[in-house]
């Protein structure tokens, strides 16, 4: 056990079907967080924590990855156990899920507080008796009409699609902030809305042809 390691929890669902679906936005974080880190992350799957979790180090910190396979609604029964087993506090625990209330690329980065209606942090913080972890929201946006379970449950759109990399790239960057500089830098840094991407002269000089033929 080692009570100075961090914990980044994904929160989504398992099976090929839910992949690349909203719902999955936690999963995906990730997934990337291992495959471009040098941390020496190799994921691991185990039916005692009933998730699959990689160790290793990340911004020169002790970090498990946690990918809950419980399915959203009981992702705490998988990430109570595995945080008793490495004696990693609830204030080192860092949650990423979707959430249908910030538009598609945007985050916002929390501690405590309520669970705004998502089932998964719901059951992460019964199983560990506290509120007090970070959590990292992800918007995917809402839908304009038909129901919101039906909506996370589904891929992104192709336009949705143009933001998502840079957002997990965001994602990935406000764990590392959080573990370094603590949680009042990285509100500051990633709660506001991503600055758009100026487009190249040529671009730019094409578009304002455009707009005036």
């Amino acid at each position: 056990m080692d009570s100075e390691l961090w914990m980044v929890v994904g929160l989504g669902n398992p099976g090929r079907e839910y992949e690349d679906t909203r719902h999955n936005i936690g999963f995906m974080v990730l997934d990337q967080m291992a495959e471009k880190s040098d941390g020496g992350f190799y994921w691991r799957s185990s039916n005692r924590f009933e998730a699959v979790y990689a160790k290793g180090t990340l911004a020169r910190e002790g970090v498990v990855l946690v990918k809950p396979q419980t399915y959203m609604n009981l992702s705490g029964r998988a990430v109570q156990p595995l945080a008793h087993f490495y004696g990693v506090d609830v204030e080192r625990i860092i949650a990423l899920h979707d959430d249908v209330d910030l538009e598609p690329g945007r985050l916002k980065v929390k501690c405590g507080g309520g669970d705004g209606g998502h089932k998964g942090i719901r059951s992460m913080a019964g199983t560990l008796g506290s509120q007090a972890f970070y959590r990292i929201r992800c918007g995917v946006g809402r839908p304009e009409r038909g129901d919101v379970t039906n909506f996370v449950l589904n891929g992104f759109t192709a336009e949705e699609q143009k933001v998502l990399d840079k957002q997990i790239d965001r994602a990935t960057g406000a764990v590392r902030c959080l573990i370094t500089r603590g949680l009042r830098e990285t509100m500051n840094r990633y709660n506001r809305p991503p600055k758009p991407k100026k487009p190249k002269k040529g671009e730019a000089e094409a578009e304002e042809k455009k707009a005036n033929s």
